[in-house]
C-alpha cells in the first residue's frame, strides 16, 4: 500500500487496466462528498417540521400533504439501483456533479411552487436526483480510499456529515418555518452550489479509455419499476388499507416485475445486478442489517415525535431539539467508528452497535404521560446516537469490502436501496400497530406506543441476527497509518 503525503492525488491501477486517481486521506475532495451527504440529510429531516405551514399556505388536503414526503422517498428508493450502475458505467464524478446540480435546481423550483401538485412533482424529481447522488458519492469514497483504517476514517466523517445534516435539518426546519416554509425548501440550494463549484475543481476526473459497458436497459426498467411500485404501495397502504384492491395490485405488480428482473439478469450478457453479487454472504448480511437498522430508526423517530408533541405537548421546535443529543453523540463518535471497525472487524462493531440500538429502543418503554426529559428521553437519544455511530460507518465499509472497483457504485446503491425499503416497511408496520392500539383504547394517551416500540426492538434484534452473514478476510495494512 502506498503512503500518501499531504493532500496529493495518488494514481493506482484500475481493474480494467487504466490509471485511476485516488484522493489521499484528508483531501478536500472528502469535504465535497460530505457536504453533499449533509445536504441530502438536511432535506430528509427539515420538511417534516414545515408540513403544517405548507398545508395552510397551499390548501393541501391531508391525503395529498403526505406526498410532500412520500414523493421524495418514491424517487429516492426507486432509482438507487439505476443510479449506482450509471455511476459505475458512465463516470462517478459526472454522475455526482449532475445529481448535485439537479438537486439544487429542483430545490429552487420546490421553494417557488405555487401549488401542492407542483411541489410534490419537485420533491419527486429531487428524490430521483438523490437516488443518483448517494451511490455516486459513496463509490467515490470507496474507490478513492484503500480498504482499512483510511477508508474507515473517510466513511466515519461521511457518516458524521449525515448525522449532523439530519439533526441540523430538524432544528433549522423549525427555525426557518417561523419565517416561511419556502426558506426550508430552499435550504439545500447554497450547499448544492458550493458542492458543485468545489467538486468541479477537487474531485478526481473519471478514468478515460477502456471498453465502456452498455447499460442493461431491460434490467434497469424492470428493477426501477419494481422498486417504484413497492415504495408507492408501502407509502399508501397505511391510509388506504393493506388489503385494499389498489394496494394488492401494486404489490402484485411489484412482485411480477421483480421476478421478471431476475429472469432478465440471469440471461443478460452484462446484467445491471449480477445474481452472483446478490448471493455474496457479506453483501446479504450488510443489506439485511441496514434494512432493520434504518427501519427501526425511522419508526422510532416517528413514534418519538408523536409522543413528544401529542402526549407531552411539546412544540415542533422543542421536539426537534430533543433529537439534538442523538446527533451530537453520533457526530462525536462516528469519525472514530470507521477506524475502530477496520481494526476490530466490521461484524463485531456492527453487532455491538445493534445491541446498543436495541437497548435504546427498550429504554423507550419507560415513557409515561409526564415523563421528564432528562431521566427518560435523554438516555434513549444518547444511547441511540452511540449505537448509530458504531453501526452506520461499519455497515458502509462491510458493503463495499472486497468488491471490485467496477461494482462499487452498485454495492453502495444496493445498501441504500435496502435502507430506504427498510424504512418504508418498518414505518408502515409500526404505523399500523399504533393506529390499531389507539382505536382499541381511545382514552389512553399512550395506546399503541408500547406495542409499536416492541415492533421496533424486534426489528433491531432481527437485524442483529443478520450480522452472522458478515464475514471478511482480515485487513493486512501494508504501511503505517499516518
Amino acid at each position: 500500500m502506498r503512503k500518501h503525503s499531504g493532500s496529493a492525488l495518488v494514481p493506482r491501477t484500475h481493474p480494467h487496466g487504466h490509471a485511476q486517481v485516488s484522493p489521499a486521506p484528508g483531501h478536500p475532495a472528502l469535504l465535497v462528498l460530505c457536504a453533499a451527504h449533509f445536504m441530502d440529510a438536511i432535506d430528509l429531516s427539515d420538511v417534516g417540521v414545515a408540513l403544517p405551514a405548507i398545508q395552510r399556505d397551499l390548501g393541501m388536503a391531508p391525503g395529498s400533504l403526505q406526498w410532500v414526503v412520500s414523493a421524495y422517498a418514491l424517487g429516492y428508493g426507486g432509482f438507487l439501483l439505476l443510479g449506482g450502475r450509471v455511476a459505475d458505467l458512465f463516470g462517478r464524478r459526472r454522475a455526482f456533479l449532475t445529481a448535485v446540480a439537479v438537486f439544487g435546481a429542483v430545490s429552487v423550483l420546490g421553494a417557488l411552487a405555487p401549488t401542492g401538485g407542483l411541489l410534490v412533482a419537485a420533491r419527486l424529481v429531487k428524490g430521483v436526483a438523490a437516488g443518483f447522488l448517494a451511490p455516486a458519492a459513496l463509490s467515490l469514497i470507496t474507490t478513492g480510499w484503500p480498504e482499512g483504517p483510511r477508508r474507515g476514517r473517510a466513511l466515519g466523517w461521511y457518516a458524521t456529515a449525515g448525522a449532523c445534516g439530519f439533526v441540523g435539518g430538524l432544528v433549522l426546519g423549525g427555525v426557518l418555518t417561523e419565517a416561511s416554509w419556502r426558506l426550508v425548501l430552499a435550504l439545500p440550494v447554497p450547499i448544492a452550489v458550493a458542492a458543485l463549484l468545489a467538486g468541479l475543481r477537487l474531485l478526481p476526473a473519471d478514468p478515460r479509455g477502456g471498453d465502456r459497458e452498455r447499460l442493461d436497459i431491460p434490467g434497469a426498467l424492470t428493477a426501477t419499476g419494481a422498486l417504484v411500485l413497492l415504495v408507492y404501495g408501502l407509502t399508501r397502504a397505511p391510509s388506504h388499507g393493506w388489503l385494499s384492491p389498489g394496494t394488492l395490485v401494486l404489490f402484485s405488480a411489484a412482485v411480477c416485475l421483480l421476478v421478471l428482473f431476475l429472469r432478465v439478469e440471469a440471461r443478460a450478457r452484462r446484467p445491471l445486478v449480477p445474481l452472483s453479487f446478490l448471493a455474496r454472504r457479506a453483501t446479504a448480511g450488510a443489506n439485511l442489517t441496514i434494512f432493520a437498522m434504518w427501519g427501526a430508526y425511522t419508526s422510532f423517530a416517528f413514534l418519538a415525535t408523536l409522543y413528544l408533541q401529542n402526549v407531552l405537548g411539546w412544540t415542533p421546535l422543542q421536539t426537534a431539539g430533543a433529537f439534538v443529543p442523538l446527533g451530537l453523540a453520533n457526530g462525536a463518535l462516528a469519525p472514530f467508528a470507521g477506524r475502530i471497525a477496520a481494526r476490530l472487524g466490521t461484524r463485531r462493531v456492527i453487532a455491538a452497535g445493534m445491541l446498543l440500538l436495541a437497548l435504546s429502543y427498550a429504554l423507550f418503554f419507560r415513557i409515561g404521560p409526564g415523563s421528564p426529559f432528562l431521566t427518560v428521553v435523554l438516555p434513549v437519544m444518547v444511547v441511540n446516537g452511540i449505537g448509530t455511530a458504531a453501526t452506520f460507518p461499519a455497515l458502509n465499509m462491510s458493503a463495499v469490502t472486497e468488491v471490485p472497483d467496477r461494482d462499487q457504485g452498485l454495492a453502495g446503491a444496493l445498501l441504500n436501496t435496502f435502507m430506504q425499503i427498510g424504512g418504508a416497511v418498518a414505518l408502515a408496520l409500526v404505523t399500523a400497530v399504533v393506529d390499531a392500539g389507539q382505536r382499541t383504547h381511545p382514552g389512553d394517551p399512550l395506546a399503541g406506543y408500547r406495542p409499536g416500540t416492541a415492533v421496533i426492538v424486534a426489528t433491531v434484534l432481527a437485524g442483529l441476527g443478520a450480522t452472522v452473514l458478515i464475514r471478511h478476510r482480515p485487513h493486512r495494512p501494508g504501511g503505517r497509518e499516518r
